[in-house]
């Protein structure tokens, strides 16, 4: 078993796509000509992004899927060697700044921003 790719469900897949290229330099795999799912290249592990119309189609495990007031407490984690340049690249294409980068104990370097769709994203160094 291997973990293969993370899914988060938002309004509008095109827009948030276009969101990570420029917040976050990620390169997209693909968008569905439905628009309704892409990919974004990120490594072994793919971050993929789903409508909210196409999540209800998928079945009746998803027929009660409603959008919530608040984004699900779900963190994606972005890993990086300049977390400063990164930080502030994201917060110049939107991103809204939660706590800028902080040194933690163990060595870490981490910041953390939202997304365009509330998404809590990490922007973080490797860690040791």
């Amino acid at each position: 078993m291997k973990f293969g790719y993370a899914i988060a469900y938002v309004e509008n897949v095109p827009e948030t796509v276009e969101f990570y290229e420029k917040a976050f330099g990620l390169e997209r795999l693909f968008i569905h000509e439905s628009n309704g799912y892409a990919e974004m290249n990120t490594g072994t592990t793919k971050l993929a992004f789903v409508s909210f119309e196409l999540a209800k189609s998928n079945g009746p495990e998803f027929s009660k899927f409603g959008r919530p007031s608040t984004p699900p407490p779900f963190e994606i984690a972005l890993v990086t060697e300049n977390v400063g340049a990164a930080f502030e690249r994201a917060l110049s294409q939107g991103a809204a700044q939660v706590m800028k980068p902080v040194q933690k104990p163990w060595g870490q370097e981490v910041g953390y921003v939202k997304d365009c769709n509330g998404f809590l994203v990490e922007i973080c160094s490797p860690m040791g």
